[in-house]
């Protein structure tokens, strides 16, 4: 089989997707069988290109910047596939001498590892294929969280925490604060974090497992403001509609990706068209997964660990897995990597369970703020108000 070994990210980046990076690149260079060690340059893209950079060469004090470099260093995808690209990966993967190949991603990319997988196996050919997951929105299945997922959380919690201190400082309005998420709500249920160690929570939480009620919105707003003159909404970008219809119309469409219309502005809008009182839409948008700055090192040092294990496994002989993780406890925090099937990942998305969500479907339980709270890292910095 090829001697080589080559990492192809795809989908949106993340705070940690270098350091899976980061963690393959190293765990490879640690066996000399490896003669070459590539990425794809800009995802399958590059790949189908054979525009490959080579990886084994750069120094360790280089690849260290790995670890608090957002986005993708090699860069990344979202491109359509159909079997003829499979096929033309296992004749380039033959011609460069390539034995080993990492998909690191989300849900499209674990089915691109898994048809690939499926297209050496029928071809007979020994080539091992291996997915590390990545998403933000911690929306694959049956690992217990994803890396990049406690750094988008620990960034909605704390960004979220702030806006609370601003608005409980001047409380003249509604803020309607935009939380990333299609069709799992985890990041924007991360939110209710803020209001840990003394610090101010949002006062609502809506979710995109549950179907989004203009009157039950107004309602609960319109509650709120005969006690308090200064609220904060947090909504994901994916709210539908009983009809299962986005409350926004999207601004854009292709086959698996949606670019969502301003979603805050719409709930600000109707708060001031309803209730004649001030308010305003915030969305952080790309911000939430490039911030270095709120990276949870609990989630960079998973993500860097799912890159050295997705390496070792396939280089050891395993092929067509996922690495995943399994939680053993909560206090203390305590994980354990394992291997999936990849049959049992592609494609299937991971969405807030009952239990996380409370019954009104404006907010979360203190079951999920117990599972979320270990993978968002150390505490978030205290605060004081004195009003």
């Amino acid at each position: 089989m090829g001697d080589s070994l080559l990492v192809v990210h795809g989908g949106g980046p993340t705070a940690v997707l270098n350091a899976s990076l980061y963690g393959a690149v190293v765990k490879a260079k640690a066996y000399p069988q490896i003669k070459h060690i590539y990425g794809a340059r800009n995802g399958t893209g590059g790949f189908l290109r054979e525009d490959l950079i080579e990886l084994g060469q750069i120094p360790e004090k280089e690849l260290e910047l790995l670890l608090q470099t957002p986005g993708s260093a090699i860069g990344t995808s979202r491109d359509a596939l159909e079997q003829e690209e499979y096929d033309k990966m296992v004749e380039i993967l033959l011609k460069r001498g390539i034995g080993y190949v990492l998909f690191n991603g989300g849900n499209g990319t674990m089915d691109a590892c898994g048809r690939l997988y499926k297209t050496c196996q029928e071809k007979g050919l020994d080539i091992r294929v291996m997915g590390i997951p990545k998403t933000m929105d911690n929306d694959i299945a049956i690992t217990d969280h994803s890396p990049g997922f406690g750094s988008a959380a620990r960034y909605i919690a704390q960004s979220v925490r702030e806006v609370c201190a601003d608005v409980r400082g001047l409380p003249i309005h509604v803020v309607v604060v935009e939380a990333s998420g299609r069709n799992a709500g985890w990041i924007t249920a991360a939110s209710a974090l803020a209001g840990d160690a003394g610090g101010d929570g949002p006062d609502l939480i809506y979710l995109p497992e549950r179907p989004f009620d203009e009157e039950q919105y107004i309602e609960d707003v319109k509650k709120l403001l005969e006690k308090k003159k200064g609220i904060v909404v947090v909504a994901s970008e994916g709210l539908t509609n009983q009809e299962g219809k986005p409350i926004v119309e999207p601004i854009f469409r292709t086959e698996r990706a949606t670019y969502f219309g301003d979603v805050s502005t719409h709930l600000a809008k109707l708060v001031i068209e309803r209730l004649g009182y001030k308010a305003r839409g915030e969305k952080p948008g790309l911000l939430g997964r490039a911030s270095i700055l709120l990276q949870s090192p609990i989630d960079r040092e998973e993500a860097k660990l799912a890159g050295e294990l997705a390496c070792q496994a396939v280089l050891e002989g395993e092929s067509g897995k996922m690495v995943a993780f399994r939680r053993i406890s909560e206090n203390p925090y305590r994980m354990e990597p394992f291997l999936v099937a990849i049959d049992e990942v592609m494609m299937h998305e991971a969405t807030m369970p009952d239990i996380f969500i409370n019954e009104r479907g404006n907010g979360v339980t203190e079951a999920f703020k117990d599972w979320c709270r270990p993978l968002l890292g150390e505490e978030l910095p205290g605060m004081l108000s004195l009003n």
